[in-house]
């Protein structure tokens, strides 16, 4: 099925072709053979990593990307917990260093209780990696404004959020989420951050996203390789779908099957 997805119906980030559209992120796991295990499952082919500066150099640190080398999966570092553009932009360049990679995940964050994206400083960090050659996945609110703004910059994909981070809200504003697929069919478009089961991950697929990013609600699961499992389903459930457009709700019931007549109506 999944092979059958991608010829009719491809999957594209910066000149990249996937046959998943779940990506997840690697944190907070019980074990890292739990990690893996949840990573083949899921069958994604990106994983977010955050770039740990305190053990960028360490034994642990070094075992830690092999592991993820190994799995075969795309490596998307992250800027997870700066707080400033310049924070962000020299997280991202130490990352490029360290994976080899040109791809980054910006995160900026402005506010501490939702953990929502500093967007000011989000749109400046992006300017400036887009300027030196980094091909940026930016995490963003659901503002169309802002939206504009990060394609101005230079970004090809935008990762805007359901719901804050780790909360498992599902979508919390399905009329922003809808507007943003409307207003930019042609970029790619991941919901990231929020998602708290795969019914989610379905919703948002139904709208017409390209993927769903999470890690909380398949790392902190009572079983994480099944959730996996059932994200990586869910994505491409919601994908069919879409696809095969649903029908239009309606306000009155319609029998599925045509009356012609009454039976035994002579006898009543």
């Amino acid at each position: 099925m999944q092979e059958l997805m991608t010829e009719a119906d491809p999957l594209t980030f910066y000149g990249a072709t996937l046959r998943s559209r779940l990506l997840l992120g690697t944190a907070r796991y019980p074990s890292p053979a739990i990690l893996a295990d949840a990573i083949r499952a899921s069958g994604c082919e990106i994983v977010t990593v955050s770039l740990r500066r305190e053990a960028g150099g360490s034994r642990a640190g070094e075992s830690f990307w092999g592991l993820i080398r190994d799995l075969g999966a795309r490596v998307l570092p992250n800027t997870a917990g700066c707080r400033t553009a310049k924070e962000a932009i020299a997280t991202a360049q130490m990352a490029r260093e360290v994976f080899e990679t040109d791809w980054i995940k910006l995160e900026v964050i402005g506010e501490e209780d939702t953990l929502q994206p500093d967007v000011f400083g989000l749109v400046e960090a992006a300017k400036a990696l887009v300027a030196d050659g980094f091909k940026v996945f930016p995490y963003t609110t659901d503002d169309l404004v802002v939206a504009e703004k990060l394609l101005d910059a230079g970004c090809k994909v935008l990762m805007p959020w359901a719901a804050p981070i780790g909360s498992g809200r599902g979508v919390n504003n399905t009329f922003a989420l809808r507007a943003l697929r409307a207003h930019f069919p042609e970029t790619p478009l991941v919901v990231d951050a929020g998602l708290g089961a795969p019914s989610h991950a379905v919703t948002v697929m139904e709208m017409g996203y390209d993927a769903v990013l999470l890690n909380t609600a398949v790392s902190r699961a009572g079983d994480p390789v099944a959730m996996a499992r059932a994200f990586g389903l869910a994505a491409e459930a919601g994908r069919l779908a879409f696809r095969a457009k649903p029908m239009t709700p309606r306000d009155m019931a319609e029998p599925s099957t045509p009356v012609i007549g009454r039976p035994f109506e002579d006898m009543l």
